[in-house]
């Protein structure tokens, strides 16, 4: 049986991922590292670790202790908070990296998965239907380290045959966990906002475009690349990954058309121009073709799905 470890396991991501992952492998054998986060709910249902993922030190003691043989890194300083702090997004992102990398060699671990992003693109990419192999040019910290990151895996599967495997996230939409800095957040705080506050002033303009995802199909597709043999992954920097993309105005309209009096704005601030250095959709055909990636959620399920769950969280149901 896998001994899997999840770094930033209390994240938007980790914090879904984890649960499904010990549904599989069995609570025991899948441990959650967190920051400073105190680990509850369904992370406390199997080992908790507390580690800041730059203190390699504590991260080569967890991964002998449980004799971890798998791992997903998903520590990271998000685009937004990036740009603010980027000396910390270069450390977090990239020196955490690296110590996994180092270590993943050191004990023979077997496979790594490590998220890339659409951050990795920039204005010079085509936005449109962005090819897998492209112009990767970001104007943001947090796309420079996963560009860097995307390369540094390569040279560790091309250099010393470690098994890394990554997928370029477009934005990811759950109602599990609040938005979290960055620039995709809109797609999420909408639903929190309009069933709090009755009222959302979207960060961008009304006709942005950015490729989505709810987050069961972004597990899914994380899940389904580290069980493909190796055979068949051709792409040893990191996957296009794509599901739906729409405007910010179409995503206002189905809430409205959902919920009763909700009403909305635009007041686009810094993180448009973020926005407009990203692509508007993904050509994801490698994925798909290489080891059967398929999306299940469309806008319309993807919000039923978002205020469905909203609504009993916030004991309206």
């Amino acid at each position: 049986m896998a001994k899997v470890l999840v770094t930033g396991a209390a994240g938007q991501i980790g914090s879904e991922l984890v649960p499904a992952l010990r549904a599989k492998h069995g609570n025991e054998n899948v441990i959650a590292m967190v920051h400073k986060t105190v680990a509850s709910g369904e992370l406390s249902a199997g080992p908790v670790e507390a580690a800041d993922a730059t203190d390699k030190k504590a991260l080569d003691e967890i991964i002998k202790k449980h004799g971890v043989d798998t791992i997903y890194h998903l520590v990271s300083l998000l685009s937004a908070t990036g740009e603010q702090k980027p000396d910390l997004a270069w450390q977090i992102n990239m020196g955490s990296l690296k110590n996994v990398l180092d270590l993943s060699m050191e004990h023979k671990v077997k496979k790594l998965f490590w998220p890339s992003s659409i951050a990795a693109f920039g204005p010079t990419t085509p936005r449109d239907s962005t090819p897998q192999k492209t112009v990767l040019e970001p104007t943001t910290m947090y796309g420079v380290t996963k560009v860097a990151g995307e390369l540094l895996c390569q040279y560790y599967f091309k250099k010393h045959g470690l098994d890394v495997r990554s997928l370029r996230y477009p934005g990811l939409v759950s109602w599990k966990t609040p938005p979290g800095g960055g620039t995709t957040d809109y797609a999420v705080a909408v639903f929190y906002e309009a069933l709090q506050k009755g009222s959302y002033n979207f960060f961008v303009r009304p006709d942005t475009v950015l490729p989505m995802m709810y987050m069961d199909d972004a597990i899914k597709g994380t899940i389904g690349i580290m069980e493909a043999e190796p055979a068949r992954i051709t792409v040893r920097t990191s996957y296009n990954h794509a599901a739906i993309s729409f405007s910010a105005k179409e995503l206002a309209e189905v809430v409205a058309s959902k919920v009763p009096g909700f009403t909305y704005g635009f007041e686009p601030d810094h993180r448009q121009k973020i926005a407009d250095s990203w692509p508007r959709s993904i050509d994801d055909s490698q994925a798909r073709k290489d080891w059967g990636w398929k999306h299940e959620y469309n806008l319309g399920k993807m919000a039923d799905v978002m205020l469905e769950n909203l609504r009993v969280k916030f004991g309206e149901a």
